[in-house]
């Protein structure tokens, strides 16, 4: 993997996690506000819930250079 697309990927993780954490924390702040009564446990939950999935992507997408797509194989 050159160094030019591991800063590419680097760089899509971390606006994804950004992306993800800011939703996951205005969701939890919504629904703290209107369905549990200003509890502090649907916004911890919503941005964990956001960066767990961040993470996943990230991990997804930093070893996709070594897996080998069902697409790819056909083309050989």
């Amino acid at each position: 993997m050159s160094e030019k697309e591991l800063g590419q990927k680097w760089d899509h993780c971390l606006a994804d996690s950004a992306i993800k954490f800011g939703t996951g924390l205005g969701l939890g702040i919504v629904f703290s506000v209107v369905f549990f009564k200003r509890r502090t446990w649907p916004i911890v939950f919503g941005t964990g819930l956001g960066l767990g999935m961040a993470y996943s992507n990230c991990q997804n997408d930093l070893r996709s250079h070594y897996v080998l797509h069902s697409k790819v194989a056909k083309e050989q």
